[in-house]
């Protein structure tokens, strides 16, 4: 009889840099190279971990000074839609969504760089350039679509205009928003918001039952904006968890909330390859 081993990816840590979240802090990442012919397994399984996907790498913060950052869920079956949210989805009502393969386009890029220079232009993205973006779309071992959100065209337009774009994951048990962007002017759109909301429609014809949409950070104004997204889940002490009162989480600040690396890598469960 044949036996195949669990996968042993080896596991690294990043060198300490600024946080993008939290002012006057320093973050550190956990990861681990995604390639092989057990690739979507892999990223399956740690992804039900907290982890996510960047190109070819698997990443979990792991900060010296907090355990702030909570990987986030929207449970589709029990996901209710706002007063306000419902309002979002009216008034994109004339948007047409297009799910393609993950290929890099001239125009994905030029609403990127828009995105970038009215939103982040002081972020980690700000210099990339049209290689660095094909690469972060095309550069992915597992199934990935790039899903397209086109608007009808204003006077002297030609054709339908790209407003929103999404890299999506398609996991074996829901969608992960690896990372979105769109036409910053047209704010009366809250295209963020819509975006995730369809996807949570795409999720429920699929018969998926997540949504994943990265990281909330407790104190975070960035990140803010998930919690305002109901039937949500964090993933926070080995177990994914109901999201309850945010303000809760504020204890996951302090220092002492941090387990060192290695109890946090041995905890970690990986896939077998049978």
């Amino acid at each position: 009889m044949r036996h195949s081993l669990p996968l042993t990816p080896q596991f690294y840590v990043t060198a300490p840099q600024p946080c993008p979240y939290l002012p006057g802090r320093m973050e550190r990442k956990l990861f681990t190279a995604l390639q092989g012919e057990h690739a979507q397994k892999l990223n399956d399984t740690l992804s039900k971990q907290g982890f996510r996907r960047s190109q070819n790498v698997l990443y979990r913060p792991s900060c010296a000074e907090c355990s702030a950052c909570l990987s986030a869920r929207i449970r589709v079956e029990d996901f209710q839609p706002s007063r306000t949210q419902k309002r979002v989805l009216r008034r994109g009502a004339a948007l047409r969504r297009n799910a393609t393969s993950p290929w890099a386009t001239e125009d994905q890029f030029a609403l990127f760089r828009s995105y970038l220079d009215d939103r982040h232009a002081d972020g980690g993205m700000a210099d990339m350039d049209i290689f660095e973006f094909a690469a972060m779309i095309e550069e992915t071992p597992i199934k990935s679509r790039v899903i397209e959100y086109t608007r009808p065209a204003d006077d002297g337009e030609r054709g339908r205009q790209l407003a929103a774009v999404c890299l999506t994951d398609v996991f074996d048990d829901g969608l992960s928003m690896v990372y979105s962007f769109y036409d910053p002017g047209l704010t009366e759109m809250s295209l963020g918001t819509y975006v995730i909301l369809d996807h949570v429609a795409i999720a429920r014809e699929a018969g998926l039952p997540y949504v994943y949409l990265g990281y909330w950070v407790p104190g975070s104004r960035k990140m803010g904006y998930k919690s305002g997204f109901s039937a949500l889940e964090i993933y926070k002490g080995g177990e994914w968890v109901p999201m309850a009162d945010a303000a809760s989480h504020v204890a996951d600040l302090h220092p002492l909330s941090v387990d060192p690396i290695a109890e946090q890598v041995a905890r970690i469960s990986l896939p077998d390859t049978r």
